[in-house]
């Protein structure tokens, strides 16, 4: 019996960890540390604050995962979206080579993780590849192998029979392969890391949006709907996520979104021929293209933009046109799963680590790097927390400035994504 294509997210679906009930907050709670939100920073924060013997409460509006945390394509991607020299130029030499260095180790931090606790989240570390899609960009690859290998990465550009091979497509010329990086299941990911917190003593509660922050002495309250905690240090670990008015780390990002579609599970020849290895991938067009296959086989394609409120059919004619383009010996092919997650953008695609007030820490801006760069932010969050040394953090703790028109800037991507997605259908962009 065939699935028609409807709009649910597959990690949920096939997450080897179970989802757990956590209960509501319906009382006052004291503790040293308050977590605001229970994605990947905010646990990433709590496990290490519980691995210290820091009494750590941790507050989720939904489930867990609810947000971005379980929805994005499951890249363990070494550094940030630009590359290092752009990193460089954007925040200085030292801060710059800082969050190079910081980030490049991030993908290990995640497999020790996953490896400590025994996560069950399908993880593979065969790396991850970045597919020129044309000569520009295989330019591009150029640049960043060049950037990457001055700096000791172990990243190798592919090209001709052996490019083929491990992409499994003609279209493409070159990849850039980097083998500190792998694939996961976020939505497990992010169990496993709720359920380590848990079971080292910290207390997260879900269903238990928080209200409103307010001093109390040298101290902080932090306010729900039905109960409260009063902490010494509070960290805001919203991001993408970030909605109401009392929350100043909505003023450090603008929003943006990125979808993706899942086929049937797939099989023969054809099939097995895309990504044997079963690298994470991405293509170097304006609007990027995703692509990669999770246990079971399936092919999942996502980009750039919004696809909740689009019609099904759009969004399926949009991975036809993709599919077809890369892997045309599939034939067709039926889309299953359909979702979208938010992302936490910044003008200058560099992340911000802030103290809003004193004693409350907050992050964003990571620009769809959220696996890596959660985890090594809440590792270093509770390494600062615990001693007052920020040096485990990709950047120092500073003042950023707000970022002014970011209706705007939500308003440019979204219609330049949604413009190049429809070119794309027509066949004028492939």
């Amino acid at each position: 019996m065939q699935t028609a294509l409807s709009e649910r997210c597959l990690w949920l679906q096939t997450s080897t960890e179970e989802p757990f009930q956590y209960p509501s907050l319906g009382h006052h709670e004291e503790a040293t540390v308050c977590v605001v939100g229970g994605g990947i920073t905010g646990l990433s924060t709590a496990l290490h604050l519980a691995e210290k013997g820091i009494k750590t409460t941790l507050l989720e509006a939904g489930d867990i995962p609810s947000g971005g945390s379980g929805r994005n394509v499951g890249l363990v991607n070494a550094g940030l979206w630009i590359p290092p020299d752009d990193i460089v130029a954007a925040l200085g030499a030292e801060k710059g080579e800082r969050a190079n260095t910081v980030l490049g180790g991030a993908p290990a931090k995640v497999f020790e993780t996953i490896e400590r606790y025994g996560i069950q989240c399908d993880p593979t570390r065969e790396g991850t590849l970045h597919l020129g899609h044309n000569a520009k960009g295989g330019q591009e690859l150029e640049r960043r192998r060049d950037q990457l290998q001055n700096r000791g990465a172990p990243v190798t550009l592919l090209t001709g029979d052996a490019c083929e091979q491990i992409t499994g497509t003609a279209k493409i010329k070159a990849a850039l392969l980097d083998k500190r990086a792998g694939t996961l299941n976020p939505c497990a990911y992010t169990r496993g890391l709720a359920r380590a917190a848990h079971n080292l003593g910290a207390t997260p509660y879900c269903q238990s949006g928080v209200t409103g922050i307010e001093r109390q002495g040298d101290r902080w309250r932090v306010l729900t709907h039905n109960g409260s905690v009063t902490a010494d240090k509070v960290v805001i670990a919203t991001n993408a996520y970030t909605e109401d008015a009392w929350n100043q780390v909505r003023k450090h990002f603008f929003i943006g979104h990125y979808y993706q579609l899942a086929s049937e599970p797939l099989s023969g020849d054809a099939a097995d021929a895309i990504l044997p290895e079963r690298q994470g991938a991405w293509d170097t067009r304006t609007v990027l293209s995703s692509i990669r296959r999770d246990k079971e086989g399936r092919l999942l394609l996502g980009s750039l933009g919004k696809g909740e409120g689009k019609p099904l059919s759009y969004l399926s004619c949009w991975a036809d046109t993709i599919q077809n383009h890369y892997f045309p010996a599939l034939g067709k092919v039926r889309w299953d799963y359909t979702w979208t997650g938010k992302i936490a953008f910044t003008p200058d695609h560099t992340l911000r680590l802030f103290e809003p007030a004193p004693g409350i820490l907050a992050a964003t801006g990571y620009n769809g790097r959220g696996v890596t760069t959660g985890t090594v932010v809440g590792e270093g969050f509770a390494h600062y927390i615990a001693s007052g040394d920020d040096s485990l953090l990709p950047l120092p703790i500073s003042q950023p400035k707000q970022i002014k028109a970011r209706p705007l800037w939500r308003c440019a991507y979204e219609s330049g994504f949604a413009l190049y997605h429809a070119g794309q259908c027509l066949r004028v962009l492939i």
